[in-house]
Protein backbone atom coordinates (compact mmCIF):
# COMPACT_ATOMS: atom_id res chain seq x y z
CA UNK A 1 0.00 0.00 0.00
CA UNK A 2 1.29 3.47 -0.83
CA UNK A 3 2.46 5.08 2.48
CA UNK A 4 0.61 8.51 3.81
CA UNK A 5 2.73 10.70 2.83
CA UNK A 6 3.26 9.67 -0.59
CA UNK A 7 -0.59 9.98 -0.64
CA UNK A 8 -0.46 13.43 1.12
CA UNK A 9 1.57 14.38 -1.44
CA UNK A 10 0.30 13.12 -4.60
CA UNK A 11 -3.15 14.49 -3.51
CA UNK A 12 -1.56 18.07 -3.25
CA UNK A 13 0.05 17.61 -7.38
CA UNK A 14 -3.25 16.97 -7.97
CA UNK A 15 -5.25 19.71 -6.32
CA UNK A 16 -2.61 22.23 -7.63
CA UNK A 17 -2.68 20.35 -10.77
CA UNK A 18 -7.15 20.34 -10.26
CA UNK A 19 -6.68 24.28 -10.19
CA UNK A 20 -4.98 24.75 -13.29
CA UNK A 21 -7.51 22.41 -15.56
CA UNK A 22 -9.80 24.50 -13.88
CA UNK A 23 -8.21 28.14 -15.14
CA UNK A 24 -7.81 26.51 -19.00
CA UNK A 25 -11.30 25.53 -19.12
CA UNK A 26 -12.71 28.45 -17.85
CA UNK A 27 -10.36 30.18 -20.71
CA UNK A 28 -12.35 28.37 -22.98
CA UNK A 29 -16.19 27.88 -21.53
CA UNK A 30 -17.39 27.39 -25.52
CA UNK A 31 -14.99 24.33 -25.54
CA UNK A 32 -15.60 22.68 -21.72
CA UNK A 33 -19.08 22.86 -21.12
CA UNK A 34 -19.64 22.39 -17.44
CA UNK A 35 -22.25 19.34 -18.58
CA UNK A 36 -20.45 16.76 -18.82
CA UNK A 37 -17.14 18.95 -17.72
CA UNK A 38 -17.66 19.21 -14.14
CA UNK A 39 -15.20 19.91 -11.58
CA UNK A 40 -14.69 16.21 -10.86
CA UNK A 41 -13.23 15.42 -13.87
CA UNK A 42 -10.89 18.13 -13.76
CA UNK A 43 -9.68 16.53 -10.01
CA UNK A 44 -9.88 12.52 -11.56
CA UNK A 45 -7.82 13.63 -14.36
CA UNK A 46 -5.01 15.33 -12.04
CA UNK A 47 -4.84 12.49 -9.74
CA UNK A 48 -4.42 10.25 -12.32
CA UNK A 49 -1.46 11.82 -13.27
CA UNK A 50 -0.25 12.79 -9.89
CA UNK A 51 0.01 8.96 -9.26
CA UNK A 52 1.39 8.13 -12.05
CA UNK A 53 4.42 10.71 -11.34
CA UNK A 54 4.45 10.84 -7.90
CA UNK A 55 8.07 12.79 -7.71
CA UNK A 56 6.99 15.21 -10.19
CA UNK A 57 5.97 19.13 -9.58
CA UNK A 58 2.75 20.47 -11.01
CA UNK A 59 4.69 22.20 -13.86
CA UNK A 60 6.23 18.84 -14.41
CA UNK A 61 2.69 17.63 -14.77
CA UNK A 62 1.25 20.46 -16.37
CA UNK A 63 1.03 19.30 -20.29
CA UNK A 64 -0.06 15.46 -19.32
CA UNK A 65 -2.97 17.19 -17.42
CA UNK A 66 -3.40 19.91 -20.33
CA UNK A 67 -3.35 17.41 -22.88
CA UNK A 68 -5.53 14.86 -21.12
CA UNK A 69 -8.06 17.65 -20.85
CA UNK A 70 -7.96 18.57 -24.31
CA UNK A 71 -8.82 14.95 -25.11
CA UNK A 72 -11.57 14.68 -23.67
CA UNK A 73 -12.67 17.95 -25.33
CA UNK A 74 -11.71 16.49 -28.95
CA UNK A 75 -13.43 13.41 -27.82
CA UNK A 76 -16.17 15.49 -26.97
CA UNK A 77 -17.05 17.06 -30.23
CA UNK A 78 -15.89 13.86 -32.56
CA UNK A 79 -17.93 11.29 -30.51
CA UNK A 80 -20.94 13.29 -29.52
CA UNK A 81 -21.41 16.49 -30.81
CA UNK A 82 -20.65 15.48 -34.26
CA UNK A 83 -22.90 13.69 -36.88
CA UNK A 84 -21.93 13.34 -40.47
CA UNK A 85 -18.28 12.46 -41.39
CA UNK A 86 -17.60 15.63 -42.70
CA UNK A 87 -17.75 17.40 -39.89
CA UNK A 88 -15.08 14.54 -38.56
CA UNK A 89 -12.99 15.76 -41.05
CA UNK A 90 -12.93 19.55 -40.45
CA UNK A 91 -11.77 18.40 -36.43
CA UNK A 92 -9.03 16.37 -37.66
CA UNK A 93 -7.63 19.18 -40.39
CA UNK A 94 -8.65 21.63 -38.09
CA UNK A 95 -6.06 20.27 -35.14
CA UNK A 96 -3.25 18.77 -37.94
CA UNK A 97 -2.90 22.68 -39.17
CA UNK A 98 -5.38 22.95 -41.92
CA UNK A 99 -8.16 24.13 -41.07
CA UNK A 100 -9.74 27.36 -39.18
CA UNK A 101 -8.47 28.36 -35.98
CA UNK A 102 -10.60 27.78 -33.35
CA UNK A 103 -10.94 27.32 -29.02
CA UNK A 104 -9.96 23.77 -29.61
CA UNK A 105 -6.46 24.26 -31.58
CA UNK A 106 -6.30 27.59 -29.41
CA UNK A 107 -5.97 25.18 -26.34
CA UNK A 108 -3.86 22.89 -28.41
CA UNK A 109 -1.37 25.32 -29.40
CA UNK A 110 -0.96 26.59 -25.97
CA UNK A 111 0.17 22.40 -25.06
CA UNK A 112 2.36 22.03 -28.39
CA UNK A 113 4.15 25.20 -27.07
CA UNK A 114 5.07 23.80 -23.78
CA UNK A 115 6.31 20.67 -25.19
CA UNK A 116 8.65 22.23 -27.39
CA UNK A 117 9.01 19.05 -29.91
CA UNK A 118 11.91 19.09 -32.75
CA UNK A 119 11.54 15.52 -33.50
CA UNK A 120 7.97 15.66 -34.79
CA UNK A 121 7.02 12.43 -32.03
CA UNK A 122 4.18 15.09 -30.61
CA UNK A 123 2.70 15.91 -34.17
CA UNK A 124 3.10 12.01 -35.32
CA UNK A 125 0.90 10.61 -32.07
CA UNK A 126 -1.86 13.52 -32.47
CA UNK A 127 -2.02 12.33 -35.90
CA UNK A 128 -2.10 8.86 -35.04
CA UNK A 129 -5.06 9.63 -32.25
CA UNK A 130 -6.97 11.71 -34.46
CA UNK A 131 -7.13 9.38 -37.49
CA UNK A 132 -8.17 6.80 -34.66
CA UNK A 133 -10.88 8.77 -33.37
CA UNK A 134 -12.19 8.65 -37.39
CA UNK A 135 -12.06 5.17 -37.80
CA UNK A 136 -14.23 5.00 -34.61
CA UNK A 137 -16.71 7.14 -35.87
CA UNK A 138 -16.93 5.37 -39.20
CA UNK A 139 -17.02 2.18 -37.61
CA UNK A 140 -20.40 3.77 -35.48
CA UNK A 141 -21.45 5.59 -38.69
CA UNK A 142 -21.89 2.49 -40.67
CA UNK A 143 -23.11 0.46 -37.90
CA UNK A 144 -19.60 -1.41 -38.10
CA UNK A 145 -18.50 -3.60 -35.43
CA UNK A 146 -15.12 -4.55 -35.50
CA UNK A 147 -13.67 -7.50 -34.04
CA UNK A 148 -12.03 -7.05 -30.45
CA UNK A 149 -8.16 -7.44 -32.01
CA UNK A 150 -9.10 -4.69 -34.37
CA UNK A 151 -10.79 -2.72 -31.98
CA UNK A 152 -7.65 -2.63 -30.08
CA UNK A 153 -5.91 -2.14 -32.95
CA UNK A 154 -7.32 1.01 -32.94
CA UNK A 155 -6.79 1.83 -29.25
CA UNK A 156 -4.64 5.00 -29.94
CA UNK A 157 -8.06 6.89 -29.82
CA UNK A 158 -7.73 6.65 -26.33
CA UNK A 159 -5.00 8.75 -26.22
CA UNK A 160 -2.66 7.82 -23.03
CA UNK A 161 0.39 7.08 -25.63
CA UNK A 162 -0.08 10.55 -26.70
CA UNK A 163 0.09 11.97 -23.29
CA UNK A 164 3.19 9.52 -22.38
CA UNK A 165 4.79 11.20 -25.36
CA UNK A 166 4.38 14.84 -24.66
CA UNK A 167 4.87 14.50 -20.92
CA UNK A 168 8.43 12.94 -21.43
CA UNK A 169 9.39 15.29 -24.38
CA UNK A 170 8.46 17.60 -21.90
CA UNK A 171 10.55 16.63 -19.31
CA UNK A 172 13.44 15.35 -21.23
CA UNK A 173 13.03 11.64 -21.02
CA UNK A 174 15.55 9.41 -23.04
CA UNK A 175 14.81 6.81 -26.04
CA UNK A 176 11.23 7.78 -26.05
CA UNK A 177 10.41 5.89 -29.73
CA UNK A 178 11.72 2.81 -27.22
CA UNK A 179 9.33 3.21 -25.16
CA UNK A 180 6.41 3.28 -27.11
CA UNK A 181 5.45 -0.46 -28.01
CA UNK A 182 5.02 -1.08 -24.14
CA UNK A 183 3.25 2.71 -23.75
CA UNK A 184 0.72 0.78 -26.69
CA UNK A 185 0.48 -2.06 -24.69
CA UNK A 186 -0.72 -0.43 -21.32
CA UNK A 187 -2.95 2.40 -23.64
CA UNK A 188 -4.54 -1.48 -24.39
CA UNK A 189 -5.26 -2.68 -21.00
CA UNK A 190 -6.31 1.00 -20.04
CA UNK A 191 -8.79 0.89 -23.32
CA UNK A 192 -10.69 -2.01 -21.87
CA UNK A 193 -10.47 -0.92 -18.30
CA UNK A 194 -12.07 2.03 -19.27
CA UNK A 195 -14.55 -0.33 -21.46
CA UNK A 196 -15.56 -2.25 -18.39
CA UNK A 197 -16.64 0.35 -16.20
CA UNK A 198 -18.49 2.54 -18.43
CA UNK A 199 -20.52 -0.52 -20.49
CA UNK A 200 -23.52 1.19 -19.19
CA UNK A 201 -22.94 4.50 -19.66
CA UNK A 202 -21.82 4.02 -23.19
CA UNK A 203 -24.72 2.10 -24.40
CA UNK A 204 -26.78 5.08 -23.18
CA UNK A 205 -24.26 7.90 -25.30
CA UNK A 206 -23.63 5.84 -28.04
CA UNK A 207 -19.99 4.61 -27.95
CA UNK A 208 -18.91 1.75 -29.01
CA UNK A 209 -17.39 -0.80 -26.24
CA UNK A 210 -15.56 -3.94 -26.60
CA UNK A 211 -18.61 -5.54 -24.79
CA UNK A 212 -20.67 -4.49 -27.93
CA UNK A 213 -18.27 -6.79 -30.10
CA UNK A 214 -19.14 -10.24 -28.32
CA UNK A 215 -16.99 -11.08 -25.34
CA UNK A 216 -18.14 -11.48 -21.94
CA UNK A 217 -17.17 -9.72 -19.33
CA UNK A 218 -14.95 -12.47 -17.82
CA UNK A 219 -13.54 -12.74 -21.57
CA UNK A 220 -12.65 -9.23 -21.80
CA UNK A 221 -10.78 -9.17 -17.83
CA UNK A 222 -8.78 -12.52 -18.92
CA UNK A 223 -7.74 -10.61 -21.96
CA UNK A 224 -6.35 -7.68 -19.87
CA UNK A 225 -4.76 -10.12 -17.63
CA UNK A 226 -2.82 -11.15 -20.69
CA UNK A 227 -2.28 -8.06 -21.75
CA UNK A 228 -1.01 -6.96 -18.64
CA UNK A 229 1.50 -9.79 -18.82
CA UNK A 230 3.08 -8.57 -22.20
CA UNK A 231 2.82 -5.05 -21.47
CA UNK A 232 5.62 -5.71 -18.38
CA UNK A 233 7.75 -7.92 -20.48
CA UNK A 234 8.16 -4.89 -23.00
CA UNK A 235 8.41 -2.28 -19.66
CA UNK A 236 11.14 -5.17 -18.56
CA UNK A 237 12.94 -2.64 -15.43
CA UNK A 238 13.58 0.69 -17.63
CA UNK A 239 13.44 3.81 -16.25
CA UNK A 240 10.21 3.94 -17.38
CA UNK A 241 8.95 1.16 -15.75
CA UNK A 242 7.42 2.46 -12.39
CA UNK A 243 5.48 4.73 -14.84
CA UNK A 244 3.70 2.85 -17.09
CA UNK A 245 3.29 -0.19 -14.15
CA UNK A 246 1.39 2.73 -12.11
CA UNK A 247 -0.68 3.68 -14.95
CA UNK A 248 -2.05 0.15 -15.01
CA UNK A 249 -2.23 -0.09 -11.45
CA UNK A 250 -3.72 3.32 -10.98
CA UNK A 251 -6.20 3.00 -13.13
CA UNK A 252 -7.18 -1.03 -12.07
CA UNK A 253 -8.52 0.56 -8.67
CA UNK A 254 -10.22 3.59 -10.01
CA UNK A 255 -12.05 2.33 -12.81
CA UNK A 256 -13.27 -0.68 -10.34
CA UNK A 257 -14.85 2.36 -8.79
CA UNK A 258 -15.81 5.75 -10.86
CA UNK A 259 -15.37 6.90 -14.34
CA UNK A 260 -14.05 10.69 -15.75
CA UNK A 261 -17.15 12.02 -17.34
CA UNK A 262 -19.91 14.35 -15.37
CA UNK A 263 -23.53 14.24 -16.38
CA UNK A 264 -24.30 14.70 -20.40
Amino acid sequence: MIDAYSAGRASGLAAGSARDLTARAAAYPDLFPARPFDATLFTAVSLANAFGSPDATVAELRVANRLSLWIFAVDWLIDHRATEPGEVDAIVDECLGGGAASPLTAFLGEIREEVADTRGLFEAELARMLHAMRREFAWKAAGERPTLEVYLGNAANFGSTFVNVAHWTRNNVADIPGLLPASDEVQKVLRLLNDLATHHRDVSWGDLNALMLGPTPDEVRSHITHLVGTARKLIGDGPQAGYLGRQIGYSSGFYGVADYWGNR
